[in-house]
């Protein structure tokens, strides 16, 4: 049990193998701290009648931001990925098991006073989606849920840009980062949500972050941080602050920026898109099990972009189990 009272699954070895039982590949592992969800999502063709039906195609899948790109980083060849996150009770098993055979290795603290945190994504024709976020148990880790055993072996430590949303999990997400930097392990970050970061304000979002190696923006996230409205100016004014950062551009791929410039712009490969839920997740887990195996920004940037081609062509954010990134 933690000092919140919540209970946790087995955590780790420090020598660690994933769920499949792949040997590790010596590159250190992926620590992935962020949010797990409960994803319903609603595909229409013809917008939504207000007052009446609208015919739809509706899924229940496993989703969450971290969670997503944990799976995506297992499906693009890490061979040691866990995963941190916060559930209720209500989906902990269900959750457990989708993790579990997408190859992570998960540690999901179960929340006794909230439900495991649900998004509705309303995915129109073209296939944009929208997003209706109760986050439930997936904001509520605090530092007690920390151990520095999750970072026994890590070669990389992701965070998802959630956990800076609610102070319970900033503090956790702060923890987490000061033990990354002690061990010498580079930490990422993936702001997460226009909506969300505009609510905490830019300057409270880059002040927390302050230390992290890499920053994975959207192009809209980008464009916030920095109120710049041009995504390859704000790529270039946020490598002022942050080592090495990476925005994402959608169909149009993604820009890596160094000390201060542009230094590689990544196309993405042309796909015939039916959901974008979790491209951005896609592309986070791809690029990050690339870098840990040694490929330089602008290679680990196309391999992303790869995987969000594929993430585009599937409904939800999770890679068909099996299917390997081409």
């Amino acid at each position: 049990m933690s000092r919140n009272g919540t209970s946790r699954a087995d955590p780790p070895r420090a020598d660690p193998r994933p769920a499949d039982g792949r040997a590790g590949s010596g590159v250190g592992a992926l620590l992935v701290i962020g949010d797990v969800i409960t994803d319903v999502v609603a595909r229409f063709a013809t917008p939504p009648a207000h007052g009446t039906d609208t015919a739809a195609e509706i899924r229940t899948l496993p989703g969450g931001a971290g969670a997503n790109a944990a799976c995506w980083a297992a499906h693009s060849g890490c061979a040691d990925v866990r995963l941190l996150g916060g559930v209720g009770a209500d989906a902990r098993d269900w959750h457990a098991e989708r993790l579990r055979r997408a190859g992570v290795r998960a540690r999901l603290v179960v929340d006794p006073h909230a439900p495991t945190g649900t998004v509705i994504c309303l995915v129109d024709a073209s296939a944009e989606r929208t997003l209706l976020t109760d986050s439930g148990a997936a904001l509520r880790l605090s530092p007690a849920d920390w151990s520095p055993s999750l970072l026994d072996g890590a070669g990389r430590l992701h965070l998802s840009g959630y956990l800076f949303f609610t102070g319970s999990s900033r503090r956790l997400a702060l923890v987490a980062m000061e033990a990354a930097r002690e061990r010498g392990v580079p930490v990422s970050v993936d702001p997460a949500s226009a909506g969300f970061l505009g609510r905490l304000g830019p300057h409270r979002f880059l002040t927390a972050v302050a230390g992290a190696e890499t920053l994975l923006p959207n192009a809209d996230e980008a464009r916030l941080l920095t109120g710049l409205p041009d995504a390859a100016r704000a790529a270039a004014e946020l490598s002022r602050r942050v080592p090495l950062v990476v925005v994402t551009l959608g169909a149009a791929g993604a820009l890596v920026a160094a000390e201060g410039e542009v230094t590689a712009r990544v196309p993405a490969p042309p796909a015939r898109a039916v959901d974008t839920t979790g491209a951005g997740d896609a592309f986070t887990g791809a690029f990050l099990a690339a870098r840990l195996a040694g490929a330089e920004p602008a290679a680990a940037a196309a391999e992303g972009c790869r995987a969000g081609a594929v993430a585009v062509t599937l409904p939800g954010g999770r890679p068909e189990p099996g299917r390997r990134t081409a």
